[in-house]
């Protein structure tokens, strides 16, 4: 019995090649794709369109969670917990509050931005299908690979394959699940 197909990677030798071959599934209307490379390449997230990204509005909620969290907790202490009267000044004295609460706004920003970065990588993936692919190893050395996933509308296995041999790769392989 044949495994299910993740989909197929197309291996190129340069980044202008993985490029340009982005740009072409993408006009072609693949949707479902994703870009291997050993090291960062500027105009790849442009033709991959990658531009929406959770991740500032994640910190944004993580740090006014924690300014709320800081001020409140205060708050709760100084007013409602243990009121004491200290010099005649009143109970709610807010620029007292202003040190911890920024200190919390730091600390939750940073753990939101932290576990909200490996929730939006999927992270950790100690498995992924595209290390069943023989030459996937050459992605962090010289190589650049872009793959085609099986639940993209469009994906046709023959079809598929034959467009991206007109991309003009070194290999098209199929990643099994």
């Amino acid at each position: 019995m044949r495994q299910p197909v993740h989909g197929l990677m197309a291996e190129f030798e340069t980044p202008t090649g993985l490029v340009q071959a982005a740009r072409a599934v993408r006009e072609k209307g693949y949707r479902k794709l994703d870009a291997y490379s050993p090291f960062p390449i500027e105009d790849l997230s442009a033709a991959l369109h990658l531009h929406k990204n959770k991740l500032p509005l994640i910190v944004l909620i993580g740090g006014v969670c924690g300014l709320l969290t800081g001020y409140l907790m205060q708050y709760y202490i100084t007013v409602w917990y243990f009121p004491i009267n200290v010099g005649g000044r009143p109970l709610h004295s807010w620029p007292a509050y202003i040190v911890i609460s920024f200190e919390m706004t730091i600390l939750f920003a940073a753990f939101a931005a932290t576990f909200g970065l490996l929730a939006l990588c999927g992270l950790p993936m100690p498995y992924h299908p595209v290390f069943n692919v023989p030459r996937f190893a050459l992605a962090s050395r010289n190589r650049f690979f872009l793959c085609i996933e099986s639940t993209d509308p469009l994906f046709d296995l023959k079809a598929t394959t034959a467009f991206l041999q007109t991309l003009e790769p070194k290999e098209v392989t199929e990643v099994a699940h």
